[in-house]
């Protein structure tokens, strides 16, 4: 069988040609598969590209996919997805946290017949704000985007070609893969991984761009206007509430008197809701403009090892 090992790559130039020697070298206990790679070069500021040349030169079932800009590790998946060959599709990251030693574990639990399996890392080796995060996306990708609430996520994962192949089906700009996943299959199982430290440098996930990624969630769930949709209710009964609660007092004690600071705060937390309405529409909006627009899901430089050129 073979199996297509795909990975972003963005400043891993100290790292990829491990990534590919190890994991051959795991699946050398493994004759029953077969090993291609697609290497997608996600505009690195470093030699990653040059690493993946090398590695396009030494083994040709390794392919390299050279983006024309930066276009974020989602988008990079995508691009990697359809120069996929294989009966399986193996996601891992760049950075050896994913490790190619857990590699066996994931395919195991495969053969039991599931779509998808995630890596569940028991204890994660990443940085506050990471870990932090991981839970606020645990929480949120279940409301917003319908993950099983029996199922953990993870970067470290395996499909079957029928979700590869509706995978690309999916054009939008602003992909985020784990939701597209959960709109196929909901046949998915979690087995536990051991989860490895970064081996160099550090995580390319700033707090900004991990507020972006989350943003990622609108362009697959309308839950944010219907929660703006039972907010405004809600503050609209608490203004009524409020305002028979002024009129009454009013009434029993006319030379009472409003106060300023008590007017004031209730027009900020109201201004403030509105204003809140209003960005979650105007971030509707905008993708919706930008999809109109037809703005690309990625753009391929260069390809190594391919028959084609570029992606459709």
């Amino acid at each position: 069988m073979l199996i297509s090992i795909v990975v972003p790559c963005y400043n891993s130039e100290h790292t990829i040609e491990e990534l590919v020697t190890l994991t051959l070298k795991e699946l050398e206990n493994y004759p029953e598969y077969q090993a291609e790679f697609v290497l997608v070069n996600d505009c690195s500021k470093d030699n990653t590209m040059a690493a993946i040349r090398r590695l396009c030169e030494q083994y040709p079932f390794v392919k390299g996919i050279n983006l024309s800009k930066n276009f974020g590790q989602h988008n990079a998946l995508m691009a990697a997805f359809h120069y996929t060959e294989g009966e399986l599709i193996v996601g891992m990251d760049d950075d050896m946290q994913t490790h190619p030693s857990q590699l066996p574990k994931l395919l195991d639990k495969m053969k039991e017949g599931y779509d998808l399996v995630y890596g569940l890392y028991p204890y994660r080796k990443n940085s506050f704000l990471k870990n932090l995060s991981s839970k606020f996306n645990a929480v949120t990708s279940r409301i917003l985007l319908g993950r099983p609430k029996s199922i953990v996520s993870s970067n470290y994962w395996v499909i079957n070609r029928m979700v590869r192949d509706e995978v690309i089906k999916y054009t939008n700009f602003n992909p985020y893969v784990d939701a597209i996943f959960y709109r196929i299959t909901h046949n998915i199982a979690n087995v536990p991984i051991e989860h490895f430290k970064r081996e160099y440098g550090s995580s390319n996930y700033t707090f900004r761009k991990l507020v972006k990624l989350w943003f990622a969630y609108f362009s697959f769930s309308t839950v944010p206007l219907k929660i703006s949709s039972y907010l405004g209710i809600l503050f609209s009964i608490s203004g009524f509430i409020g305002a028979v609660a002024v009129f009454i007092r009013q009434l029993i004690s006319p030379s009472s008197q409003l106060g300023w600071a008590s007017i004031m705060a209730a027009m900020f937390l109201f201004f403030g809701f509105v204003l809140l309405v209003l960005g979650i529409l105007g971030e509707y909006v905008g993708k919706i403009i930008l999809s109109i627009n037809n703005t690309p899901q990625y753009i391929v430089r260069e390809s190594l090892n391919t028959d084609k050129k570029e992606a459709p």
